[in-house]
């Protein structure tokens, strides 16, 4: 039976990308069934996996960064997991890549796509969870609060013309911190199911794999017992002010691998599901994408919920 692949890319890909689905159109020719969507907006590629499960194709591959890989899971699973669903391809190209590093895939496109026709041609796959932020998945984070603010502003300046890089992200956030964000009202409260409420938190994040993010080469890890085979991992903060927050940074990035401690910070492990209210809007983002303000997210974990190509 001859295997039939929709490769999702990004039609304004960057030079190394474009030959990546150039490698994997040619590889491919004879062996398997590949044809090639390219997104035209934001969502798009919710859109063409969607439609990708109706037509019967065997494989979604997904050509892009972060944002391209939870669209596309968001469309693979509109209905929800099942095991009759395609696979999942991923070869990144986008800025952080933490998906696919986080599959241990390469963070270069052309080698990531090397690795990912091999296991196409072995039909090797791994299953893995994935976390839900109300009614969107996520795989590998979701946040409210001011990393979430900190995305937003970063989609404006890239909006504007600003390029991508980790300096970029840095220098948002550090002017975020200190300009920008409230850092004298906590608006969140945890709600877990079975315990009291837990109130005074600025910020969290909410992880389902590790690490959270990438600054350029070096992973930066507030839930480092976050797996793809476990619930989800939380990491709250409930003081804000310089001294409190510097105390915590030398603990997540490397060569620390171990969970955060302090009397401010909220570390919790494995949660099937839990609540985040906020008496205030407050920014939230999924996956490195700001998805507008909320008052309220419950979030889930979905154990085996899709197919990797790996």
């Amino acid at each position: 039976m001859v295997v039939r692949a929709l490769l999702i890319a990004n039609p304004k890909a960057t030079t190394t990308s474009r030959r990546a689905r150039d490698v994997l159109m040619r590889a491919f020719a004879g062996e398997v069934r590949l044809e090639l969507a390219e997104t035209q907006r934001r969502g798009h590629a919710t859109e063409l996996a969607e439609q990708a499960v109706g037509e019967g194709y065997d494989v979604i591959i997904a050509l892009g960064g972060d944002g391209t890989v939870n669209e596309a899971v968001n469309g693979l699973l509109a209905d929800g997991p099942s095991e009759d669903l395609p696979a999942l391809a991923v070869v990144p190209s986008g800025s952080a890549n933490v998906f696919a590093r986080s599959l241990g895939l390469p963070n270069n496109a052309l080698d990531a796509a090397g690795q990912v026709l091999e296991a196409l041609r072995a039909g090797r796959h791994r299953t893995v969870g994935l976390g839900m932020a109300g009614t969107r998945y996520f795989t590998f984070c979701a946040g409210l609060g001011l990393d979430a603010e900190v995305v937003h502003a970063v989609e404006q300046l890239r909006s504007a013309g600003s390029r991508a890089y980790s300096t970029l992200y840095i220098r948002t956030a550090l002017r975020q911190f200190f300009v920008l964000t409230d850092r004298r009202r906590p608006a969140l409260t945890l709600e877990v199911p079975g315990k009291p409420p837990l109130g005074h938190i600025f910020l969290s994040i909410v992880s389902n794999t590790s690490p959270w993010t990438y600054a350029g080469p070096w992973p930066v890890d507030p839930s480092p017992r976050a797996a793809f085979a476990t619930g989800l991992d939380l990491f709250g903060l409930r003081r804000l002010d310089l001294l409190s927050t510097l105390s915590v940074l030398p603990q997540i990035v490397p060569p620390f691998k171990r969970q955060p401690r302090g009397g401010h910070i909220v570390g919790l492990h494995d949660l099937p599901e839990f609540t985040l209210r906020s008496h205030r809007p407050i920014a939230f983002q999924v996956d490195g994408d700001y998805l507008g303000q909320r008052e309220a997210v419950t979030f889930r974990s979905v154990p085996k919920a899709v197919r990797i190509v790996i």
